[in-house]
């Protein structure tokens, strides 16, 4: 057990000390922006009003047809990369289920604030009515993903 949360504690702190180091390279213009995951497919375009923060329709407090997962992240994030697929396989698979959007921080730094992050990514899993239900910071899987709806009592059955 001590040694299992030993082992946890050390995965986080690297977790915390690379996005520091991401974000230190993405401000002084260190990162190599060809190698960025392109992640518009995710709701970026729909997230991001240009000026204008982030599209309300996505803030806590507003309602949807359906609950929804807020990714806030980066396309530079190392995570963040490793999760693009997840949503994206999210997005297609269970748009019958809950909306899937991903929000760029580093292009939309008013996103970080209006959602409070303090970390990239976070998972953010909203009802239908807009009320927040669970946060969660760091990479999550899809079947992590998955069972926190489940948890939360949203049907994730695969449409099909």
């Amino acid at each position: 057990m001590r040694q299992k949360t030993l082992i946890g504690i050390v995965v986080v702190l690297i977790a915390v000390l690379g996005t520091i180091v991401l974000i230190h390279q993405h401000q002084s213009g260190q990162l190599d922006e060809t190698a960025a995951v392109d992640l518009q497919s995710f709701g970026e375009r729909a997230a991001h009003v240009p000026g204008e923060g982030v599209d309300p329709s996505l803030l806590p407090g507003n309602p949807s047809p359906l609950p929804r997962l807020v990714d806030l992240g980066a396309d530079n994030c190392i995570p963040c990369k490793l999760m693009a697929p997840i949503l994206q396989e999210l997005k297609d698979e269970y748009v019958h289920a809950f909306a899937t959007h991903f929000i760029d921080v580093w292009k939309n730094p008013d996103a970080g604030r209006q959602f409070s992050v303090r970390m990239i990514p976070t998972q953010i899993f909203f009802d239908a009515d807009g009320t927040e239900l669970f946060r969660h910071e760091g990479f999550m899987s899809k079947e992590d993903i998955l069972r926190r709806w489940r948890q939360l009592g949203v049907s994730v059955a695969t449409a099909g």
